[in-house]
């Protein structure tokens, strides 16, 4: 079957150390992407020795670097100016896809091209703790497609989870990136655009994310610029041209992903206050409730939660992931 050109964008920054299994893991897959563009953002380290040393080597990656130090929302948006198809794939420059990845992932979208995406079950592994947990595990058993409506029934049993990191998107659906949203941009995108038009689903953990605490996440919502940030996502949710997915995220209670800060955010103005719903407060409660266990948690005592409550797939995912 034919397939639209796929392209892959990379950022860096000082990301050396991880670099050659990132490339690596793109450049052995089973379905090569058309293109793979590395945007190195004036890295200190030897990120570019390394980019180069890819490059020299494999003909589809492409280097560019940014005139000087310019941020990752930046770096993203020129990324996606210096690619021309229509999937594309977006990691991050310290995290890995494994075997199979773009080939069960591209299949599923040729098959279902009303699709915003298609994701997987996402492998998080956190720096500092050492904890291994995966999402998106109960979404479903077989490679399929999800109606926005079908997402929304996960998202009120808290089973529907979009890692970023496991994301081909077709991006003809996929809305800008708001800079004003800043940490948050990616997330806005996808959630809308899988509102709108469905996602694919591959129930295997086919791409490892790494969690460190000082990445443009983490250190973005300890920032007081996080509240304004929040409250951007709110204005923009309720702007005219977000009137289709505003009453779908409010049904499954999405915004719990954010917390306390947006629940804080939200009771601020009187014409958000239809986001409270009985759900939405029930999934805040135990969401927090959860951050400040796992504060205290010991390993064993994490390891056993997280097999316990669905944070890790079945085995026989796991074993088709290592054949």
């Amino acid at each position: 079957m034919d397939r639209p050109k796929f392209s892959v964008i990379l950022p860096n920054y000082n990301h050396g150390h991880y670099l050659p299994t990132c490339l690596q893991s793109i450049v052995e897959q089973s379905l090569s992407a058309d293109e793979i563009v590395v945007l190195d953002d004036c890295s200190t380290d030897n990120s570019v020795e390394i980019i180069k040393s890819f490059a020299a080597k494999y003909p589809s990656i492409r280097f560019y670097q940014n005139d000087r130090n310019m941020g990752v929302n930046y770096t993203i948006t020129r990324l996606f100016s210096l690619v021309t198809g229509e999937l594309v794939f977006g990691p991050a420059s310290d995290d890995h896809v494994l075997p199979g990845f773009f080939e069960k992932s591209v299949r599923l979208l040729l098959q279902h091209p009303q699709a915003a995406m298609s994701c997987t079950i996402g492998d998080w592994h956190e720096a500092t703790t050492g904890w291994n947990w995966q999402v998106g595990v109960e979404m479903g058993n077989e490679p399929c497609y999800l109606s926005p409506q079908r997402l929304v029934d996960l998202e009120s049993q808290t089973k529907l989870h979009i890692p970023s990191h496991t994301v081909i998107m077709r991006r003809s659906l996929i809305p800008p990136y708001s800079p004003e949203l800043r940490w948050h941009c990616d997330w806005f995108a996808l959630t809308s655009a899988a509102y709108r038009h469905g996602i694919c689903f591959v129930p295997e953990p086919l791409a490892w994310f790494n969690i460190h605490q000082t990445s443009f996440y983490n250190a973005g919502r300890k920032q007081p610029e996080h509240v304004e940030v929040i409250l951007n996502i709110l204005r923009r949710l309720h702007l005219p041209e977000n009137g289709d997915i505003l009453p779908l995220l409010r049904d499954g209670a999405a915004l719990y992903h954010f917390g306390w800060p947006m629940l804080k955010a939200i009771r601020s103005n009187p014409e958000w206050h239809h986001l409270i719903t009985p759900l939405m407060l029930r999934k805040c409660i135990w969401h927090a409730f959860k951050l400040k266990g796992k504060q205290v948690m010991p390993h064993f005592a994490a390891n056993l939660y997280f097999r316990l409550a669905g944070y890790r797939a079945k085995p026989t995912a796991a074993k088709q992931v290592q054949k």
